[in-house]
């Protein structure tokens, strides 16, 4: 038979090993030997569950369980993907009491907690964004404002407001874009931490964060967005002031 590997790591099984399988413990069974370990599939649905699994051949499986020739629910597998709704109207023309689903079908049903999960984060993700983007503006109009006597004196000096607009932005978009390399490089790190943690604790090649080009391209244009436009805001609000109420006259 094949054991989990996880069992085979906690009870210090070897392949060749020979166990006895019974329906009680202690009881009267087979006597089998181990074939080889079986990891656990990347299954988010099976995260959570703690206990072990083992395959038999089926004539050990009806012994064991005491169902002699019924069964829970068995798979089917066409060659052709074309025909596979024909073979379900079969199946469940076939007899009643039973009834068949497609694979994707049953994936859907037990994805519905993951669903609503994703759109829970998706949620948070907004407000924090939100969040940051009014932060950030606080930030940008407070650090601007500490510089109103250098805008003030190149205002003196003759320089428009435009061109210190302009400064103020390519400053902002400096900053946007070395803040957006240092995010990814974080989440990066960030998110392989969480997979070596978690993997560990489950036992699971399961990725749990996962960072992919997509949110690493959209971080990175919301950062440039936001910090454009939060250092555009503060440059126009403090070009357009008077030099000399910069001045504090």
């Amino acid at each position: 038979m094949l054991v989990d590997a996880r069992l085979g790591t906690d009870a210090r099984l070897r392949v060749g090993d020979r166990l006895v399988v019974s329906a009680t413990p202690g009881g009267a069974g087979d006597t089998v030997v181990i074939a080889g370990f079986e990891s656990r599939a990347a299954d988010p649905s099976e995260v959570a569950r703690s206990e072990y699994r083992v395959r038999l051949h089926l004539d050990q499986l009806q012994s064991v369980t005491g169902y002699g020739d019924r069964v829970d629910r068995f798979a089917v597998k066409v060659r052709d993907t074309s025909v596979t709704r024909a073979a379900v109207d079969a199946i469940n023309a076939a007899a009643f009491g039973f009834r068949a689903h497609r694979s994707r079908e049953i994936a859907v049903e037990t994805s519905q907690t993951f669903l609503v999960v994703s759109r829970f984060h998706r949620a948070i993700g907004i407000i924090t964004i939100v969040a940051s983007a009014i932060f950030l503006l606080c930030i940008m109009l407070l650090k601007v404002d500490e510089r109103r006597r250098d805008v003030a004196a190149l205002r003196l000096l003759g320089i428009s407001s435009r061109t210190i607009t302009k400064s103020v932005v390519v400053e902002a978009a400096l900053v946007a874009s070395l803040g957006s390399v240092a995010g990814a490089a974080l989440g990066a790190v960030a998110s392989a931490f969480v997979n070596w943690h978690y993997r560990a604790v489950y036992r699971t090649p399961l990725a749990f964060s996962i960072l992919t080009p997509r949110t690493v391209a959209m971080s990175v244009a919301l950062s440039l967005v936001l910090g454009i436009g939060a250092g555009w805001l503060a440059a126009r609000r403090l070009a357009r002031t008077a030099p000399l109420t910069l001045f504090g006259r």
